[in-house]
């Protein structure tokens, strides 16, 4: 019976919502997980019998095995999509991990590059002579001026890319597009990248960025090449992926007093809420400079 109702959830999941599906898995994997466990504990098969305790007992297993506040609270969270979508439906009476509170999370800033970091990043440092290299110059180029994420790059189409207008149509989360501003330079840039890919006996045409052997990107390739280059740099974060490029761009605009609304809507993200952790380094950087220029700092 559950896991009829299951696949019902992951069809609505994937259909309706149009989550990716490496989302549908991770909310497959835990509802599955969650199933077992109520069966081999509780011998519960059925939903209208399941309350906030058995949630509660699940959760607490991978508080004993260690696991993070984050993936703990996601799990949690998946599980009330679940049984909000029963709820819509009238095959429970009501959401049980209502009943529970979330795990509070350590706040964590986001690691971003310095100015200085990404000029010498973009500007000073040697990439591989020939395709590679010119692959490699336009992965940091795209994350650092538009922020997307690395799934989205590797999902970045040659008609995203609107030549005319300067700009980049980005496929996000929940398959909404935004629109972003780039440079002249990075446009011309990309002109001349097509133009060497297409000299590649076989290149993949649809896909903007390519391998060697003119096959797509893939997820690992992506985030070696930008863990090395920002290696070569001064910066002395410890985090070195595709993420801190996203991140530099946010920081980097809100310090150049960008407005956090406009920050929100570059970056895709869904609340405001979600940006606002930016604030926190701008805030920082505003206390530096108060104490340097102020005359009681």
């Amino acid at each position: 019976m559950i896991d009829e109702k299951i696949n019902d959830f992951l069809q609505y999941l994937r259909f309706e919502k149009r989550y990716s599906p490496n989302t549908v898995i991770a909310y497959k994997n835990d509802l599955i997980q969650f199933k077992d466990f109520i069966a081999t504990e509780f011998s519960l098969d059925d939903i209208r019998h399941i309350t906030h305790f058995h949630i509660r007992s699940w959760l607490v297993t991978f508080k004993d095995d260690k696991k993070t506040a984050k993936t703990i609270n996601r799990k949690s969270s998946g599980l009330s999509s679940f049984f909000k979508h029963l709820l819509r439906q009238g095959l429970v009476e009501k959401n049980p991990v209502r009943q529970l509170h979330a795990i509070r999370l350590p706040e964590r800033l986001p690691s971003y590059l310095k100015e200085e970091d990404t000029e010498q990043l973009l500007e000073e440092q040697q990439f591989a002579e020939g395709f590679k290299g010119f692959t490699d110059r336009m992965i940091c180029e795209l994350l650092y001026q538009t922020g997307m994420r690395r799934a989205e790059l590797l999902g970045l189409k040659e008609i995203d890319v609107e030549w005319g207008m300067k700009q980049v149509r980005i496929l996000g989360k929940g398959n909404k597009e935004r629109l972003v501003p780039v440079s002249p330079m990075l446009i011309e840039s990309l002109k001349d990248y097509i133009q060497e890919k297409r000299t590649i006996e076989g290149s993949d045409v649809n896909h903007l960025l390519v391998l060697e052997n003119g096959q797509p990107l893939y997820a690992m390739y992506v985030y070696r090449i930008v863990k090395e280059h920002l290696g070569r740099t001064n910066s002395t974060l410890s985090k070195k992926s595709p993420h801190v490029l996203r991140h530099t761009f946010a920081t980097q605009l809100l310090n150049n007093g960008a407005n956090i609304q406009a920050i929100k809507d570059l970056l895709g993200h869904s609340s405001l809420a979600a940006t606002q952790v930016y604030t926190h380094n701008n805030i920082d950087k505003l206390k530096e400079i108060h104490k340097l220029n102020h005359p009681k700092g």
